[in-house]
């Protein structure tokens, strides 16, 4: 059964979104800056967001 290229954009995506988190907590308890990473998750989460809301637009086949 071939996976639907939206649901591992969105999985991937998940996991991206993971890492980030993960790295800016590290970053934070280092005390050093965040900001890169802060922006990056944004823009990570924005585009999950989009992903999710298109991939549930569209029926199933």
């Amino acid at each position: 059964m071939e996976e639907d290229p939206d649901t591992y954009r969105i999985l991937r995506l998940r996991a991206e979104i993971l890492e980030l988190g993960s790295a800016i907590r590290q970053l934070q308890r280092e005390g050093l800056d965040d900001a890169t990473a802060q922006l990056l998750i944004t823009r990570k989460r924005a585009q999950l967001d989009h992903l999710m809301k298109a991939s549930s637009a569209v029926p199933p086949p």
